[in-house]
C-alpha cells in the first residue's frame, strides 16, 4: 500500500510529520498520545514528550480546535467551588465559568459552541453556558446529597439531546431529558464514574474501585466487561476514566496508580493487552482523551 507523508498544522507549538495508512506498519509498537487530568494536568505526545501543562489540578478535559484546552478545574483556594475553564497554548485562561457549589466535575464541548458542566452540592446540576458566561439550560440531577463528591462524574449530552450521568453513590447510571426526566436507568456493581453511549445503543461504564469496566445494552444486559482476573495482575487500579477507540479497543485509567506503576491501559474486544502507559510522575491520572496513535490523529473523539 501506498504511504502518503504530509506536515500537518501545528500542535501546541509544534509541527508534527505524520505517515497515514491503513493502520499501523506491521510490528510497529503500539503508541499513544493524551490529555491527562487529575493531580497533574499535562498533554504527552506519543514518544513520551510532555508538550503542554497547566500547574492546577482537573477533573476532566479535552482539547479543543485550535490547541486550546477545555477543563474542569479541581476546587482549591482560587476556584472554591470549582471551575469550567478553557486554557490556550500559552497558559492563558481565554474562558472562565466558576462553580457556584461544592465542584465541578465534567466538561464537554458542544456542537452548539456551549459549554456542558455539572455542579455537585446541595442542589445537584448539569448546565449549559456559552462563552459569554451565560446559562442557556438547567438540568437537576437525582442525587443523593450526603456527599456531595459522590453525586456524579463523566456526564455527557448524548446525541439525542439527553444527557448521560454515572452517580457514583447512588450505584445508577441514568439518562435525563433536558426537563430533567429519567428515561434510562442501570444500576451499577459499583460506583459508575464514567458512562459512555456507543453508536450500537450499548453503554460503556467504568466502575471506579471495583477495578471493573462493564459494558450494557440498551436494556442493562451485561455484555461485555474486564477486571485484573481477566489480566492475571492488578493493572486497573480505581477505572475512573474509560474510552473507546475507533478500533473497537478499551482504553482504562488506574487513578490510584503510583509512581512507575501502571497509569494507561488498552485492550482488546478479547481482553487481551494491547498496551500500558507508566511513568515517574506522582499524580494518578483522573481521567483522559487520547489524542492520536503512533502520530496519527484519531478519526473520532466521542466515545469517552
Amino acid at each position: 500500500m501506498a504511504l502518503l507523508s504530509f506536515r500537518c498544522r501545528p500542535f501546541l507549538g509544534l509541527s508534527l510529520v505524520l505517515i497515514l495508512s491503513g493502520g499501523l506498519l506491521a510490528g510497529e509498537p503500539i503508541t499513544h498520545g493524551f490529555l491527562a487530568t487529575g493531580g497533574a494536568t499535562y498533554i504527552r505526545s506519543h514518544d513520551g514528550t510532555i508538550l503542554w501543562q497547566y500547574p492546577h489540578s482537573s477533573r476532566d478535559g479535552e482539547v479543543l480546535e485550535g490547541g486550546s484546552v477545555l477543563l474542569a478545574l479541581s476546587k482549591s483556594k482560587a476556584h472554591p467551588g470549582g471551575a469550567a475553564a478553557i486554557v490556550d497554548k500559552s497558559g492563558k485562561i481565554t474562558f472562565l465559568h466558576e462553580g457556584t457549589q461544592t465542584e465541578v466535575n465534567t466538561v464537554q464541548m458542544l456542537k452548539s459552541g456551549a459549554i456542558l458542566m455539572t455542579e455537585a452540592g446541595a442542589k445537584p446540576r448539569i448546565l449549559e453556558v456559552n462563552l459569554a458566561g451565560k446559562i442557556l439550560a438547567e438540568v437537576a440531577i437525582q442525587a443523593q446529597t450526603k456527599d456531595h463528591h459522590l453525586q456524579s462524574r463523566m456526564t455527557r449530552k448524548l446525541q439525542n439531546g439527553n444527557y448521560l450521568v454515572p452517580q457514583l453513590l447512588d450505584e445508577v447510571v441514568r439518562e435525563y431529558t433536558p426537563e430533567g426526566k429519567i428515561v434510562w436507568e442501570v444500576k451499577t456493581p459499583y460506583w459508575p464514574f464514567t458512562a459512555i453511549r456507543l453508536p450500537d445503543g450499548n453503554t460503556l461504564i467504568g466502575c471506579t474501585l471495583k477495578d471493573l469496566v462493564i459494558e450494557v445494552d440498551s436494556k442493562g444486559k451485561l455484555v461485555w466487561q474486564i477486571d485484573n482476573t481477566d489480566l492475571g495482575s492488578r493493572l486497573i487500579n480505581d477505572a475512573c476514566g474509560v474510552q473507546r477507540l475507533p478500533n473497537g479497543n478499551t482504553v482504562i485509567t488506574s487513578h490510584h496508580a503510583q509512581k512507575d506503576e501502571v497509569r494507561l491501559i488498552e485492550v482488546n474486544r478479547d481482553k487481551k493487552l494491547v498496551w500500558t502507559h507508566k511513568d515517574k510522575s506522582k499524580p494518578g491520572i483522573h481521567h483522559f482523551q487520547i489524542l492520536d496513535t503512533a502520530g496519527q490523529p484519531l478519526s473520532n473523539q466521542k466515545w469517552r
